[in-house]
């Protein structure tokens, strides 16, 4: 059980730093409905996605070079940022993170037993 809480301190603290960096941006260009937030933060996280995917070795018609994990992990961690804000965009908090996380992962593991 206290791993648990410290789990969700780290997502507390993770929604915590987020908060206060949004507040800190200049957001004349940002929607002002939800839904265009919503719509903007998926296009950030799809764009940060291409850029993780560019630090593997995904051409197969390309000579590979060496995988830079440190990239990957700064390009994975933009992403996080990107979910984080949308998360509040649609006012979840980490419970609800945790909660909704937990029933979807039981559905996943239905369908995997059941041969999904």
């Amino acid at each position: 059980m206290s791993q648990e809480i410290s789990e969700k301190d780290r997502l507390f603290t993770i929604f915590k730093l987020q908060k206060g960096i949004s507040e800190m941006m200049n957001l004349e260009r940002y929607p002002k409905e939800t839904e265009g937030r919503v719509s903007a933060l998926c296009t950030a996280i799809m764009h940060e996605a291409v850029e993780l995917q560019r630090t593997t070795n995904w051409k197969w018609w390309k000579t590979p070079t060496e995988f830079n994990q440190a990239e990957a992990r700064e390009e994975l961690i933009d992403i996080w940022h990107f979910v984080v804000q949308a998360s509040l965009e649609l006012n979840l908090t980490p419970d609800d993170i945790v909660k909704e996380y937990k029933k979807k992962n039981e559905i996943n593991r239905k369908r995997q037993k059941s041969g999904y």
